[in-house]
């Protein structure tokens, strides 16, 4: 059994839950987020992306340590938005050393 942070468990329920979208196009299509996840193997460009979509929706972004495809058992996941405002608020609180707040 692998241990898992705080603010990993909270992603996880976030998409148990139905309250996440992840890739850049998805990402592109909400009408609002709480939360951008972006992941340090992204690239500059899709890094970019994800900081403007943070700033039209006035979230915070945080950069994953950890690769996305491990949290979300995704190929290729770069960029997640988080879109319920308690479980944003619970992971911001419980980001430890695995994030990084950006802007």
């Amino acid at each position: 059994m692998e241990n898992k942070t705080k603010a990993e468990t909270f992603i996880g329920f976030a998409m148990r839950a139905g309250k996440f979208r992840i890739g850049a196009n998805a990402v592109q299509t909400l009408k609002r987020a709480e939360l951008m996840i972006v992941c340090s193997t992204a690239s500059e460009n899709t890094k970019k992306q994800a900081i403007s979509q943070a700033n039209k929706f006035h979230c915070p972004i945080i950069e994953s340590i950890i690769p996305l495809e491990n949290l979300t058992h995704r190929e290729n996941s770069k960029v997640m938005a988080i879109t319920d405002k308690s479980l944003t608020k619970a992971i911001l609180q419980n980001m430890e050393t695995d994030f990084i707040a950006r802007n």
